[in-house]
């Protein structure tokens, strides 16, 4: 699975598309396909520090 991580603050440049691993549910929990995620401008606020 590929995910967008942040590990510093900055630009555009330092969001950073890496593999994760894929979560695995618990026996109470299910495991959900996102096929397209969005991002508020607070979210890019909050990367930049």
């Amino acid at each position: 699975m590929k995910a967008v991580f942040v590990h510093e603050f900055g630009g555009p440049e330092v969001l950073k598309y890496e593999d994760a691993p894929r979560p695995e549910p618990k026996d109470d929990e299910i495991l959900v396909r996102v096929i397209a995620a969005g991002v508020n401008p607070v979210d890019a606020y909050a990367r930049q520090g």
